[in-house]
């Protein structure tokens, strides 16, 4: 039985129902440009620092399968998606709040594990609830309006220190060597996180179910051993789309996350000449790489807005392909810059990358999961996520000081040797093909 035609959207209220992601994606730019100085200030060593970013992937890989799984089978008064939305975003909004008072190394990594928690409960659901409430043929636009969203949070997100030393100057700090700017940074990104996402519920409600979804989820109760169960079977049953994206997904976020992890200490030995984070030096290549985050998100706002006729021309693997290859040769690049100028072109490169990252790997995946499944399987694919971000955390200390010089520039030639094989990768997915060629998945 074929399931009935859902209500079509208009482009505003695609980006209304999306808005709640630019809440979700501001706090992530925040930890994103914010927790390396953090810890920073707080006295990590540099070569151990990506220990203390566990908390993302091993939040993803514990929360995200279980509570995707979970939202599939989830029949409440406000729907299957909208309570993990709301739980996760009082979760973030709370440790967003309390982070930048953190006077130990410890509490730092702790809230981090707690905020990374809050926004894993609510991401993936959020995927699902878009994949739910379009017809195929406007996922695309749904999903690249989400990664335009991720790209105007983050950069206004990596922008909002710069921005606020209009009012504070940039070395009042506060008793455990945070900067004040960034204190009232963090405290905005918990406002923004509670506030869009209670604006997207309101605006674009889920769906009622069908009777025949009513039914389905009667014989599928909200159970912790069918849950488990459920997300056993989708492991085996994974499309085959899904699978070939695995190794894709590998090269582009293990790059990705050393990139974040290294790329204030790269600049600060490139630009101005400081390994010290206690020095004024470091603090202006903080506030240098913030801007040029700031523009390389701005770029994927842009140019996410910019792929979604490309992708219904070209297809979203042939795109993303690209993306990612601009992203690997910019990295490249990246160390041998000598000014702050030569910094800010590269993020072109970056932006365009983290556009496709954030959109072009959806638009593949939706295409080839069955719908009744969104929740499980949007859950599953945030494992080809965190695992990569799992392995770089575990492995980037080892390899640090014997293989890459104890450099942070180093890390850099790295990650974009990576995002280039990432993109060789891609061409080897069968799905995100251009539409009636014939080999659509």
């Amino acid at each position: 039985m074929q399931a009935p035609a859902k209500p079509r959207l208009s482009l505003l209220r695609i980006v209304e129902m999306n808005i709640g992601f630019f809440g979700l994606q501001f706090s992530f730019g925040l930890q994103q440009a914010n927790m390396g100085p953090i810890y920073g200030f707080l006295g990590a060593d540099e070569a151990t620092m990506p220990l203390l970013w566990l908390a993302g992937p091993m939040t993803g890989l514990l929360v995200q399968p279980i509570v995707g799984a979970m939202s599939d089978r989830t029949n409440s008064r406000f729907g299957r998606r909208t309570p993990y939305f709301l739980i996760g975003a009082v979760i973030c909004s709370l440790c967003l709040f309390l982070m930048p008072y953190s006077s130990a190394l410890w509490m730092a990594a702790s809230l981090l594990w707690i905020l990374d928690a809050g926004n894993n409960i609510t991401m993936e659901p959020y995927r699902a609830f878009v994949a739910d409430r379009l017809e195929p043929d406007q996922r695309s636009a749904g999903f690249l309006t989400q990664s335009a969203f991720t790209g105007l949070a983050q950069t206004l997100s990596y922008l909002a220190p710069t921005l606020l030393t209009a009012f504070v100057a940039k070395d009042v700090l506060d008793a455990n060597g945070i900067p004040v700017i960034v204190k009232i940074a963090f405290i905005i990104g918990a406002i923004l996180s509670i506030s869009t996402i209670v604006w997207s519920v309101w605006r674009v409600p889920e769906l009622p179910l069908s009777p025949a979804e009513q039914a389905e989820l009667e014989r599928k109760p909200l159970t912790l051993r069918g849950t488990l169960g459920e997300i056993g079977d989708a492991i085996l049953e994974m499309p085959r789309p899904m699978r070939q994206l695995a190794a894709a997904m590998l090269c582009q976020w293990y790059a990705m996350f050393a990139y974040w992890q290294f790329i204030t200490f790269a600049v600060g030995r490139s630009l101005f000449d400081t390994a010290d984070p206690s020095s004024a030096a470091f603090r202006d290549a903080t506030l240098t790489t913030q801007q040029a985050g700031a523009l390389y998100n701005f770029i994927a706002f842009a140019g996410a807005l910019a792929l979604i006729p490309l992708v219904r021309r070209l297809g979203a693997r042939l795109v993303h392909a690209g993306c990612l290859a601009a992203s690997g040769a910019a990295m490249l690049m990246i160390p041998g810059v000598e000014t702050s100028a030569g910094l800010f072109a590269l993020m072109l490169g970056i932006g365009i990358g983290w556009a496709g990252m954030m959109g072009n790997t959806y638009v593949m995946l939706a295409d080839s999961i069955p719908p009744e499944r969104n929740g499980i399987y949007m859950g599953i694919f945030n494992l080809f996520i965190v695992i990569p971000m799992l392995i770089q955390t575990l492995t980037m200390p080892l390899m640090y000081h014997p293989l890459l010089g104890g450099d942070p520039r180093n890390v850099l030639l790295l990650a974009g040797a990576l995002m280039l094989l990432g993109a060789v990768a891609t061409l080897f997915v069968n799905a995100g093909h251009r539409r009636g060629t014939g080999a659509a998945a």
